[in-house]
């Protein structure tokens, strides 16, 4: 039996059912004591917005609660470990194991199948719920939480250069020559930065150069003269649908694959994407972060519960999972300054805490 990778059918069974509950029950607790402060907080300014009650508030809830289980899942997972591992030292259960051959890593091995499991099921749900529902968070939330185009694929407050002049667009559509501005401005500037002219549309299209503006009213600002140019008229000729995403691509609103396409596009026009490299990578390693908490859990497990010392030892657990999230974090932003390479970025911290959470586990096992 020491030569298996898992203990009987049973008992894995057995270990992975009641690891799995407790990540459910952590995971629900967590979500919905952070879910009611998070909208306590953000309620005021849904409401403040004209025509908005209770439907908006419950349609904040939908968007916010994916972003909300993504962020706390491998702190659900870390819990779980330590309570499931605390419930079965305290039982005795496993000096029985032990006692029966089972070796340290055997006992893990059902945990580690479904922090497995959870892993690949984040991955998941970061690409097909997270990222929409973080795109279209972020585009409401722009608007101040009015009235917003219905489009997946839409970008709000961008502000571009074109020379000395600037182009701001309240809202932005569509990629590429079917990129769309909704409630855009041209600011004409001299060399020194003053503003002579502003021309304003509800509505801009790409013309290849330049953007196309609906029905635009040019404002003078040395006579506070308005005027109508027409049904039609381009400006900003030296800005191209590149700059948007440029500006405005967010990863935590992009599934790997649209990022891999805004990396591209940004590294075609001459820009750099080491901030956006690192993001990518970590798109990978994050819900890889739940296979660690087992691991860096596994000091809960072990050691006599009557020696006393199993608080203390739950507690180091949790100060290992902490850890990891902290370096986790700071390695991540190390690489969007560039003192890090992003691949660095990305794994070294899981790289890390495997060698520590399998040395810590080998040296508290006896």
């Amino acid at each position: 039996m020491v030569f298996d990778l898992f203990p009987s059918r049973t008992m894995t069974s057995y270990i992975a059912r009641m690891f799995a509950v407790r990540i459910v029950a952590v995971l629900v607790m967590l979500v919905m004591v952070l879910q009611m402060l998070d909208l306590l907080g953000e309620s005021g300014r849904i409401l403040a917005a004209q025509g908005n009650g209770q439907a908006e508030l419950l349609r904040y809830v939908g968007m916010r609660t994916p972003q909300l289980i993504s962020r706390f899942l491998p702190y659900s997972v870390l819990l779980a470990t330590i309570v499931t591992l605390m419930t079965l030292n305290q039982n005795s259960e496993v000096i029985a194991m032990k006692a029966a051959g089972l070796s340290a890593n055997q006992i893990l091995a059902p945990l580690f199948l479904v922090a497995a499991a959870t892993s690949v099921l984040t991955f998941a749900f970061n690409e097909r719920v997270v990222v929409r529902a973080t795109a279209a968070l972020k585009a409401w939330q722009g608007v101040d939480y009015g009235a917003i185009p219905h489009d997946s694929d839409i970008r709000t407050n961008v502000w571009m250069q074109d020379g000395t002049n600037l182009l701001y667009a309240r809202t932005v559509t569509g990629r590429g020559a079917a990129t769309q501005l909704g409630n855009v401005s041209w600011y004409h500037r001299t060399a020194d930065g003053t503003v002579t002219e502003i021309v304003q549309s509800h509505r801009a299209t790409y013309a290849r150069p330049g953007w196309r503006f609906d029905q635009p009213v040019v404002f003078d600002v040395q006579s506070t003269r308005q005027t109508t140019a027409g049904a039609s008229a381009v400006y900003a000729r030296g800005v191209d649908p590149s700059q948007v995403i440029v500006r405005k691509t967010d990863a935590d609103a992009e599934s790997l694959f649209r990022l891999t396409d805004s990396i591209t596009a940004i590294r075609a026009a001459g820009y750099r994407s080491t901030e956006l490299d690192g993001k990518w990578w970590h798109k990978l390693s994050g819900p890889l972060s739940a296979l660690l908490m087992p691991l860096l859990g596994a000091v809960a497990a072990f050691g006599l519960a009557r020696s006393g010392k199993l608080f203390v030892r739950a507690v180091i657990g949790m100060a290992l999972g902490f850890a990891y999230f902290v370096v986790d974090n700071a390695a991540l932003a190390m690489g969007n300054f560039g003192g890090y390479p992003p691949l660095l970025a990305a794994w070294a911290p899981f790289a890390l805490f495997l060698l520590i959470g399998q040395t810590v586990l080998i040296r508290t096992e006896e």
